[in-house]
């Protein structure tokens, strides 16, 4: 089983992939999209297709108090979308501190600042990701 990773951004999508067992999460790419959903859904298309995903994992940012601020309902509605064109079963995942671990690990592997901002998006949501296949795991 095949799962896709995504954080989305306010201008950026992180992108991850599983390996075909589905335990193991990668980092896969960023999707520049500047709220352009149609085209970022066209994208994430192809990208199901070309891996065969089975299912697709979302961040879903909630606030810090447990609450659902304006972010995490335009989770809601991506997931939505996705469901909606991509016929599949979409997960959302509290992605809350996921960036800061992110920007964390690249600090301490002594990422420069003008490459961490390249890859900060991709990498959250391999945390996201993984760590939906590790709880998934667990039952």
């Amino acid at each position: 089983m095949r799962y896709l990773g995504l954080d989305l951004g306010s201008r950026t999508l992180g992108v991850a992939i599983s390996d075909k067992t589905g335990m193991i999460a990668s980092s896969h790419s960023i999707i520049r999209h500047n709220e352009e959903y149609e085209m970022l859904l066209e994208k994430v298309s192809k990208l199901v297709e070309e891996y065969e995903v089975d299912e697709i994992v979302l961040g879903y940012p909630k606030n810090m108090n447990n609450t659902i601020g304006e972010k995490a309902q335009l989770s809601e509605k991506f997931k939505i979308m996705l469901e909606g064109q991509l016929h599949k079963r979409v997960h959302l995942v509290d992605e809350r501190l996921t960036t800061k671990q992110a920007q964390d690990m690249l600090i301490s592997n002594d990422t420069s600042r003008k490459k961490r901002k390249k890859v900060i998006d991709s990498l959250a949501a391999t945390i996201i990701l993984q760590s939906y296949l590790d709880k998934k795991e667990k039952f």
